[in-house]
C-alpha cells in the first residue's frame, strides 16, 4: 500500500532478537524507533516451520446451513464451537489444504471452494494470517487427521448467527467474522434468498 502524507512513517527497527522458542512458535523482541523519536520494545509471536499459512472453512452442506466443529481449545482450557481450520502443509495450495482440513475435521470434501477473505488475529502481537474459504457442493469423505480425539460436527442455520453469538462456547472472532462475511456473500450471490 503506497504511503502519502496522511500515513504515519513506519518505525525503524533498531534490533530484533528471538527471546523464546517452542515447537510451534518463536517469540521475537523488536526494538523500534518511531518517527517522533520515541523508542519502544515490542514482542511478537512468530510461526515456526514453513510459514505457508492457515485456512478456515465455511462449509455449507446446503444454502441455508453451515458446519461447525466442537473442539478443545487449550487457550481457554475448554471446548469451543468454531469453524474447521488448520495449517497449509508443505507442497499444498490453499484450496487443497482447505479441502483436506474439511475431510479431516468434518468428514466431507467440497467440489467447490472459493476464497472469501484473508483475516489476521491480534496483529499487534502475532504475525498470523488465515485464508477463509467458502466450501459448497459437499460430499462424504473422511481423512484421518491429527486431532487427539474425534471432533463433534454440528449443523447450524446461517440465519442463526445472533443465536450463536449468545452462546458461551461460540466466541472465536475469526469464525464470527468469517460467518458474517459468508452470509453477506451469499446474499449478494442470491438476492432472492431471504435469510433475514
Amino acid at each position: 500500500m503506497p504511503q502519502d502524507a496522511d500515513w504515519p512513517q513506519k518505525p525503524r527497527t533498531l534490533a530484533r532478537r528471538e527471546v523464546a522458542r517452542s515447537r510451534l512458535f518463536a517469540i521475537e523482541e523488536m526494538e523500534l524507533r518511531f518517527a517522533n523519536g520515541a523508542e519502544r520494545t515490542f514482542e511478537r509471536l512468530m510461526p515456526r516451520g514453513n510459514g505457508v499459512g492457515a485456512v478456515m472453512i465455511v462449509a455449507m452442506p446446503d444454502p441455508e446451513h453451515v458446519l461447525l466443529i466442537r473442539e478443545y481449545a487449550a487457550g481457554f482450557d475448554d471446548y469451543v464451537l468454531t469453524l474447521p481450520k488448520g495449517v497449509v502443509d508443505p507442497g499444498e495450495d490453499i484450496v487443497g489444504a482447505a479441502n483436506r482440513e474439511l475431510m479431516e475435521e468434518c468428514g466431507f470434501g467440497a467440489r467447490r471452494l472459493e476464497p472469501l477473505v484473508e483475516l489476521s488475529l491480534a496483529p499487534n502481537y502475532m504475525h498470523h494470517r488465515m485464508q477463509v474459504m467458502l466450501a459448497s457442493d459437499l460430499y462424504p469423505h473422511r481423512l484421518p487427521g491429527d486431532e487427539p480425539e474425534p471432533l463433534i460436527v454440528e449443523t447450524h442455520a446461517i440465519e442463526s448467527l445472533p443465536n450463536l453469538l449468545a452462546r458461551e462456547d461460540f466466541h472465536e472472532a475469526r469464525a464470527i467474522a468469517a460467518l458474517y462475511i459468508a452470509r453477506d456473500r451469499l446474499r449478494e450471490d442470491s438476492p432472492s434468498m431471504d435469510l433475514w
